[in-house]
């Protein structure tokens, strides 16, 4: 069989030989690589082959390269350096031959694979003269030719890191904007262009500093927004969207001369694509401005802010509000409640609007709401509604509390319009209303109301239904608490708690309906005071009936959808059933044997069910915390699934969830742990030196130290060599650490924390038992780890306050002048002055100041 036939045969419609077909591709892949590229670069070439099969070759050349898990990704690029020069200067050959072809879609995917190999290639300094291959190719006569090329620097410019390409920007923007430029005949090409201008906006920084070349580049941009193909339009208009959020500073002078206008006459285009990237535009300007008054409230009064706020949204209020406002009024009944359209669109704007300028949103949308609110047109019955709860965040509370009484009345009876877009959106409208400081709402003369609307449409239609949860949530949310005797819900929840149940024994879940129903009941059942938790415990023993349901229709279900939508109800009852154990404590003791039961069958059936593993460990959790000691029966049957999910690194974030079980289990068994620690700490060892295991659970490991040092006291002596080896080298870690990008500083924030939080259990743990002065060889290199954090500009305030708490715990273990030359640094006193400033109330300023008592009493 030819390579071609091969090729064909997975596109057959035949499944045996499509198998096939895919098994003799992975099987050439396998055997011989090289010549698999290099037979997949030829048939793409090939102007005699089917377009399909091309087609088909062009993918698997791109596959072959590129994988979305980045470890797959760097085997892959590995893989294709190892293969000879020659080769691949055939294979590059080969795809750069087919970008001239008259077949579209085998140079798209020609495309896509020029862009695979440059993206392996480039960052290791080969394959350097491929822009300017393509470059000269831009220059080309042949329109097809031309195409191509641009759209491949577009996807190279996708791919690859802007700094690679740094280098070659001034002759990429070059052609980038030739191909763009008005003057350009062929629309297509001027499309693909400004595609691929889209694309480069990140690298070509440099030139948005120079005011000439920044010229150029947004009149070319603007002028495109006035082409006669509304793909140019659409395109060119998404340029100013990623231009605004890369280059916002820079914008002034182009919003007074032309966006303003431009982009509200975008908006009310007739053509949905171009509006919605329009409005996107206004949306992406109050994004950058909330991120600049959040940067305000939080830069140091010393400094001036890094970014100025030119208020851009405030300025285009009179413009941009009206058009929104109108905008909402095009709704399409026929559309998929799903599919974005430009009445969503500006109900978003209007929304992020309200929360960029606060107050002065109010005014101008108000007359809008009264004048429509009951207009006979639905399409404005609803917009008004919409612009209401579009503007309910931002504005403060004192503002809208007289118009949420005024209009609470209206929404309550709009929950049962005729229309069901209206009672959809008036119910979403009642939810963000409720999610209001509750003091917005006048209790004593809405909450009946508002109560009985909520419950009725939990009757409706699942678009209803799942509003009216998320309103409930709120409710619950804001007047519930597990510790209080009482709340205004209390003598609502039966009612509530039935309904929910009753709308939850179908197998129905559209628009997520019986999955939010479930939540509601979860957020009712961790926020119910005191007298409502026999309700709370009636609730735990129906989920559990019906939980015990799923596990024996389990074997019943045959196919795979089903399989997942029976999984999704039984990761919703576990949802339930935890936090009923949370609220109830003990009093879970009377249907924790069952609970168990069925823990441990789920475990044994629901292998290739991560959410579902993950959601009864989550539910163990809770029962450990609820029953303390008492779990130690259940201990020895449920410690083989805990041991294999530990060890379960691919599933990460149920590992993760096991790691926090142990601390669970030490905490609710105490001394009685012993037998089990050093099963426990050697999986949590095994796992710190994995290089497989996700770097995001090794933070909870080192916490979990603490957790097993503050349960068995002296008797983590036996570890304590190990532990401070793993924990100094953790610091050593930390410290060498570059703050290079958020995510970065994030995550070393996180294992600041858990090796603070080790020390802090070790050195407690120790201190119960009398075995202090085990710490002692430590305290010069725990604290100095602890200054070098103190000066990192990138600390967190869980960092602070765990420092804070373990030079607290460090001086009480010893008050007798022990360490007194290490606690009278300066910094120390400077990090728990820094503590003490904090908000009043906070746990961080209680911390403080018990920290500054032991701190001064071992100092002495």
């Amino acid at each position: 069989m030819s390579f071609a036939e091969i090729l064909a045969g997975t596109l057959s419609p035949d499944a045996g030989i499509r198998e096939q077909a895919s098994r003799a591709l992975e099987g050439a892949e396998g055997e011989n690589f090289p010549q698999y590229v290099l037979s997949l670069a030829q048939e793409l070439a090939s102007e005699g082959g089917q377009p399909a099969v091309r087609t088909a070759a062009g993918i698997a050349l791109k596959n072959a390269l590129t994988a979305r898990d980045e470890a797959r990704q760097e085997q892959h690029s590995q893989r294709w350096l190892q293969v000879d020069e020659a080769v691949r200067s055939q294979v590059k050959q080969g795809v750069l031959v087919t970008l001239g072809s008259e077949d579209r879609q085998a140079t798209k995917t020609a495309a896509q694979a020029i862009a695979a190999i440059a993206a392996t290639e480039l960052p290791h300094n080969q394959w350097t003269d491929v822009i300017n291959t393509l470059l000269q190719n831009v220059s080309s006569t042949s329109t097809g030719l031309k195409i191509a090329s641009l759209q491949t620097i577009g996807f190279i410019c996708e791919t690859i890191n802007p700094e690679i390409l740094a280098a070659q920007s001034n002759t990429i923007l070059t052609a980038v904007i030739q191909g763009a430029n008005s003057e350009e005949p062929s629309q297509e090409v001027r499309y693909t262009a400004i595609v691929a201008l889209l694309n480069s906006l990140e690298f070509v920084r440099h030139n948005f500093e120079n005011e000439g070349e920044r010229n150029v580049i947004m009149q070319t941009v603007c002028e495109a927004t006035q082409s006669p193909d509304t793909n140019v339009q659409a395109g060119a208009f998404e340029c100013l969207v990623r231009i605004m959020q890369l280059y916002y500073d820079k914008m002034q002078f182009y919003m007074e001369k032309a966006l303003y206008g431009l982009t509200v006459i975008g908006m009310k285009h007739e053509e949905e694509k171009i509006a919605l990237q329009a409005i996107e535009f206004w949306s992406t300007v109050c994004d950058e401005e909330l991120e600049i008054q959040i940067e305000e409230e939080n830069h140091d009064p010393a400094h001036q802010p890094e970014r100025e706020n030119f208020q851009f949204a405030k300025t285009a209020l009179p413009q941009v509000l009206p058009t929104l406002l109108f905008l909402l009024t095009k709704q399409d009944e026929d559309a998929d409640e799903d599919e974005w359209n430009v009445s969503m669109a500006a109900s978003t704007c209007l929304s992020l609007l309200a929360q960029t300028i606060g107050n002065e949103i109010v005014a101008p949308v108000i007359p809008f709401v009264e004048q429509h609110i009951r207009n006979p047109d639905w399409h404005y019955r609803e917009a008004a509604v919409m612009s209401f709860g579009s503007i309910l965040e931002g504005p403060d509370p004192s503002v809208l509390t007289p118009l949420v009484s005024q209009a609470l009345p209206v929404l309550i009876e709009m929950v049962k319009d005729q229309v069901v877009q209206v009672k959809d959106s008036a119910a979403w409208t009642l939810g963000r209303v409720c999610d209001l400081p509750i003091e917005c709402i006048q209790l004593d003369i809405h909450l009946h109301s508002l109560i009985s609307a909520l419950v009725a449409g939990l009757e409706d239609s699942p678009r209803i239904v799942a509003n009216c949860c998320w309103a409930i949530m709120n409710l619950a949310e804001q007047l519930g608490s597990a510790e209080a005797d009482t709340c205004p819900l209390s003598k609502y929840y039966e009612g509530i708690i039935t309904t929910l149940m009753r709308i939850t024994e179908s197998n129905v879940n559209e628009n997520n309906s019986r999955t939010s129903a479930y939540v509601a009941m979860a957020t009712l059942s961790s926020a119910g005071p005191r007298d409502t938790h026999p309700i709370v415990a009636k609730l735990g023993v129906a989920i559990l009936d019906r939980l015990e349901a799923t596990i024996v229709s389990l074997g019943q279900v045959v196919g795979a959808d089903d399989r997942l939508a029976l999984g999704e109800l039984q990761s919703s009852l576990l949802n339930v059933l935890t936090n009923v154990s949370r609220t109830l404590g003990g009093q879970i003791s009377e249907i924790s044997d069952r609970i168990m039961t069925c823990v441990l069958q789920l475990l044994n059936t629901s292998s290739k069910q991560a959410a579902v593993s993950e959601d009864a460990f989550l539910l163990v959790g809770s029962l450990i915390t609820a029953l303390e000691g008492s779990f130690t029966r259940y201990l020895e049957s449920f410690a083989q699934y805990l041991y294999g999910a530990l060890q379960n690194h691919e599933e990460y974030q149920l590992c993760s969830i096991s790691v926090g079980l142990i601390g669970d289990i030490c905490r609710g068994l105490g001394p009685d742990a012993v037998p089990y620690c050093d099963q426990f700490m050697t999986i949590l060892l095994q796992n710190l030196e994995s290089d497989v295991l996700h770097r995001d659970v090794k933070p909870g490991i080192l916490s979990c130290f603490g957790d097993i040092a503050l349960a068995i006291g002296g008797r983590f002596e036996a570890y304590l060599d190990v532990t401070f080896r793993v924990l100094m080298s953790a610091c050593n870690l930390s410290a060498g650490t570059a703050s290079i990008d958020y995510d970065t500083i994030d995550y070393n924030n996180q294992l600041r924390v858990g090796i603070f939080e080790a020390f802090v259990g070790i050195t407690q743990g120790l201190k119960a038992d009398g075995k202090a002065q085990l710490v002692q060889p430590h305290v010069q290199s725990i604290i100095g780890f602890m200054s070098f954090v103190y000066n990192d500009q990138t600390r967190s305030e869980d960092v602070t306050k765990a420092m804070i708490g373990l030079l607290g715990d460090l001086a009480d273990s010893f008050p007798n002048g022990e360490i007194r030359e290490y606690v009278r640094a300066e910094w120390i006193q400077a990090l728990v002055k820094e503590g003490r400033a904090s908000a009043r109330g906070s746990s961080i300023r209680t911390v403080s100041r018990w920290a500054r008592d032991m701190i001064k009493q071992a100092a002495a």
